[in-house]
């Protein structure tokens, strides 16, 4: 029998995080519970939904679909303690890797100043299992630039006014249930503040058809097999790009 990849146990010592990621409910396929933990901790966290997930409810036009998922949005944040949440308006579907992504990215990280800015999984599918969407490729890798780039005074000079400076505070970049994860945090005790915060996003999972859907029973089954490589009984896990020299 092939020997269970031991998960090694995330820097915590950090203050502030920027999560960035292309829809409401992104994060919290996964990540939440540990968001949930970090605020616990006193730590702050942001939320930045590239789009509003408007196109993600068939039953619904866009323009109220984009109302309703907002509000779930912000819902789902205040459970696990975030009151920071930013919605840029980019066209949900459709999103392309580019220089205004990249540019809109590094606005955010600069106004919010993160030490550790997360997204999402944006590997081309899901461990083999299934194909990633395009958004959360195209944000992924965005995200990755933009963090640079918002350290770099003559990319992007001019966002500089009005008191906006650079921001070359990014340690890492930390991608929630990447297939390529090596890292993980103990969710033990914020588990159900991380299935509480999912099941907010009720009317998009209504909009799926996932008429048998228990947030709960999703969620444990990632979080068991995580925490068994972490030795807790839950983790979330997450691949690390750090921005570091030599590391």
């Amino acid at each position: 029998m092939d020997e269970i990849e031991p998960l090694t146990p995330l820097d915590e010592s950090w203050a502030r995080a920027l999560c960035v990621v292309a829809h409401p409910d992104d994060l919290e396929f996964g990540a939440a519970a540990a968001i949930a933990r970090w605020t616990a901790h006193g730590k702050t966290i942001g939320y930045v939904m590239v789009t509003s997930g408007e196109a993600g409810i068939d039953a619904l036009p866009p323009d109220e679909s984009r109302r309703v998922r907002e509000a779930e949005q912000i819902e789902s944040a205040r459970i696990v303690g975030v009151d920071t949440v930013e919605f840029l308006g980019f066209p949900d579907g459709v999103l392309e890797y580019g220089l205004e992504l990249r540019a809109a990215i590094a606005r955010e990280v600069r106004r919010f100043k993160p030490d550790i800015v997360i997204t999402g999984n944006f590997r081309d599918t899901w461990g083999g299992v299934s194909l990633n969407q395009a958004d959360h490729i195209a944000v992924g890798r965005a995200v990755l630039d933009a963090v640079r780039d918002a350290g770099n005074r003559w990319i992007f000079a001019d966002q500089l006014t009005d008191g906006l400076d650079p921001w070359s505070g990014v340690r890492a970049v930390w991608a929630s249930g990447s297939p390529e994860a090596r890292h993980a945090v103990d969710t033990t005790e914020t588990f159900a503040a991380g299935v509480a915060s999912l099941a907010a996003h009720q009317a998009y999972i209504d909009g799926l058809g996932w008429e048998d859907f228990d947030p709960a029973e999703f969620l444990e089954g990632m979080a068991r097999i995580a925490g068994t490589r972490l030795g807790t009984p839950m983790a979330a896990a997450f691949e690390v790009y750090s921005l570091g020299w030599g590391v």
